[in-house]
């Protein structure tokens, strides 16, 4: 477990670009933290570190987003979901070892996560200082 201190928005991101090129494209990274933790920045450093240059955002309304860039990326939000049956009608499960699998508010779906993976959790300390804990991986 390696916990790195962000001090902004860009740090956060910059961090995600350094996770992107040790990936090998078959990833699941699960991100933990509360609302306007971070996430969605992270995962857009994440996708820019992969050569996505669409515009990242978070994929409350639509479940996931599909973005194409070294890797294929499908940007999950989970918020939403309560159950298997939730879970499953998202086509959660086709997903997996099709590309990297970034998914928000994974503590909703935690159960139902694949032991190997890449955890991520974002934790606001002041107003633009974040606390990340990586665990899975080391940069």
């Amino acid at each position: 477990m390696q916990k790195i201190i962000s001090s902004s928005e860009e740090q956060t991101e910059q961090l995600a670009m350094k996770l992107a090129a040790g990936l090998k494209g078959n990833e699941v990274i699960a991100l933990f933290g509360g609302l306007g933790a971070g996430k969605t920045a992270f995962t857009r450093g994440l996708a820019r570190g992969l050569g996505v240059e669409d515009g990242v955002s978070s994929p409350t309304f639509a479940l996931v987003h599909e973005y194409e860039g070294k890797y294929p990326i499908y940007h999950f939000d989970m918020y939403r979901i309560g159950s298997y049956e939730d879970l499953y009608s998202t086509g959660f499960f086709d997903y997996l070892d099709n590309g990297i699998l970034v998914i928000e508010w994974s503590e909703n779906i935690e159960s139902y996560l694949p032991t190997e993976r890449i955890t991520i959790t974002i934790r606001p300390l002041a107003e633009t200082e974040r606390e990340i804990t990586l665990e899975g991986v080391e940069l």
